[in-house]
């Protein structure tokens, strides 16, 4: 097997197969399972299979307040495909699935970009005992690009068509040609994670892999108390306290009722309308409807809805400050003039990294994230010795939840970077056995 730190580039464009198109599924378009009876019997069939479940999950992303699943997707060799509906049945979402949940215990899930989907199942009890994620290998095993579509044509000749992904899966009922789609896409996946398996256990990266799959199995994204009204596209354009009021206010307003009616917020009002009405604050219809957005005929109707949130923001006792509260470093373009030794720092660690990239072909977000070095940077302590440095280092990313792959690669390069810090106490003044240590 290659040496993972020797992996060689990806094939280029003229090593691609020519491309067979995927038009339909083999076993054709199987019928929607939607009653109780029907998902039971989805259950069975799946029981009946062999090895681990192909699994997929649309969402109705941009259309719908929530992120819940609409369409479920499970292909298992011996069984074929099955397509369950998991809101339209009349009952209790997780005890209706139960069977199918039951069922997918038994052997590894296949997922592609699986980040996206296991939330969503997760919310109807589906949860993988043990998972293989094929855009996660894909990045591990250092291609460009990791999309269902570009990744099934180098890997197994195949061409799927560009399809509904982006449609609102919310609607019933679902057409055919966006069934023939979501079939597809679990189609190819068993198929493809053996391919790529075979690729990563080339390069010597099975290892890294597995560990990996279980991270983002286990994952729990840890709790954040960054204020989601902050992320209004175009808030960076506003500095008075008052205007931050507006924009909290209308934000806030309108989530509320984006989740009352389950539509997605950008449907009820653009974010630029919320900036462009918080920069202006008018205190009348009159004034607000001759904003743009606020002139059509939905806006109208909600005038005194709008009106109402600027009149709170500006009445309010607690404007919000321009800065946003903050427990981790501030950005690192301000590093240089607020604290020029840890700009120093990351510069040094993010060359090393970007070396330690491109020698094993692995992307840098993937061996260490970017807020984790920007952390350790920030606030690191030089050290007397190489080997003190290495274990504060180590025990650092290990608390930051970083895998014990991406520390043994990490450590040492980290080590060496930040050792060499120039403030620093005469970091040349090294013992023989520190030096060979470095070598």
């Amino acid at each position: 097997m290659a040496d993972p730190q020797e992996a060689g580039p990806e094939a280029g464009p003229e090593d691609e197969p020519e491309a067979t198109p995927l038009l339909a599924p083999r076993d054709g378009v199987p019928e929607l399972s939607v009653s109780t009876s029907d998902i039971k019997r989805a259950a069975e069939l799946l029981a009946s299979g062999h090895g681990p479940f192909a699994i997929d999950a649309e969402r109705a992303s941009g259309f719908r307040y929530s992120n819940r699943a609409y369409l479920i997707q499970i292909r298992r060799a011996g069984a074929g495909t099955v397509l369950i509906d998991p809101v339209n049945h009349g009952g209790d979402p997780m005890a209706t699935l139960a069977p199918v949940a039951k069922v997918l215990e038994t052997d590894e899930w296949v997922l592609h970009a699986a980040d996206q989907d296991l939330p969503c199942l997760a919310e109807i009890g589906m949860r993988p005992t043990t998972l293989y994620d094929t855009e996660l290998a894909g990045r591990l095993a250092g291609y460009d690009k990791v999309n269902l579509a570009t990744m099934v044509q180098k890997l197994l000749g195949l061409q799927l068509t560009k399809g509904h992904g982006a449609a609102d899966w919310s609607q019933r009922p679902l057409p055919h040609d966006w069934l023939n789609y979501a079939a597809l896409d679990v189609e190819v996946l068993l198929d493809l994670r053996h391919a790529i398996a075979a690729v990563l256990e080339e390069q010597n990266k099975t290892e890294w892999a597995a560990q990996e799959f279980e991270h983002l199995r286990a994952y729990e994204a840890m709790p954040t108390r960054r204020d989601r009204w902050r992320r209004t596209s175009g808030i960076h354009k506003i500095r008075d306290a008052r205007a931050l009021a507006a924009v909290r206010e209308l934000w806030t307003t309108r989530d509320n009722i984006a989740q009352r009616r389950d539509i997605a917020p950008g449907r009820i009002l653009p974010d630029a309308a919320i900036v462009n009405a918080a920069t202006v604050s008018p205190d009348t219809v009159e004034k607000l409807t001759a904003l743009p957005v606020f002139g059509g005929s939905r806006q109208r109707r909600m005038a005194n809805v709008w009106l109402e949130a600027l009149d709170r923001a500006r009445t309010t006792d607690d404007p919000p400050s321009s800065a946003e509260p903050s427990a981790g470093p501030p950005p690192a373009s301000r590093w240089a003039r607020r604290k020029p030794e840890a700009a120093a720092r990351l510069e040094a660690v993010r060359a090393a990294i970007s070396e330690l990239s491109q020698r094993i072909s692995v992307p840098s977000e993937n061996i260490v994230t970017p807020e984790i070095v920007r952390r350790l940077c920030w606030d690191w302590q030089p050290l007397p010795t190489l080997e003190e440095t290495a274990a504060v280092i180590d025990e650092f990313l290990r608390d930051a939840r970083v895998r014990q792959w991406q520390r043994d690669l990490t450590v040492p390069v980290l080590s060496d970077a930040l050792y060499a810090d120039p403030t620093a106490a005469d970091p040349t003044a090294e013992t023989d056995a520190e030096t060979a240590d470095r070598s």
